[in-house]
């Protein structure tokens, strides 16, 4: 009786370590293969990706300004 316990207790020991270490690389697997085939991943770049969001909406910012007066009088003259 006492060996069927413990077989249970390492049965059940063994299925949540393995769920854990499911849960922990399920969602990055394909990373893991990526880099196991010695594919690199691009550099993290925070500021980088700001400064093309920043001058983006500066963009659509200059671009709804309305156009002032004089500037629409030389564009129709022209």
């Amino acid at each position: 009786m006492v060996a069927v316990m413990s077989i249970m207790v390492f049965a059940g020991a063994l299925a949540v370590s393995v769920a854990i270490i499911a849960a922990a690389v399920g969602p990055q697997w394909q990373r893991i293969l990526r880099l196991a085939a010695g594919q690199t991943d691009r550099a993290f770049a925070p500021l980088e990706q700001l400064a093309r969001a920043e001058r983006h909406i500066a963009v659509r910012r200059w671009a709804s300004t309305p156009v002032p007066a004089s500037v629409r009088r030389l564009r129709e003259v022209a």
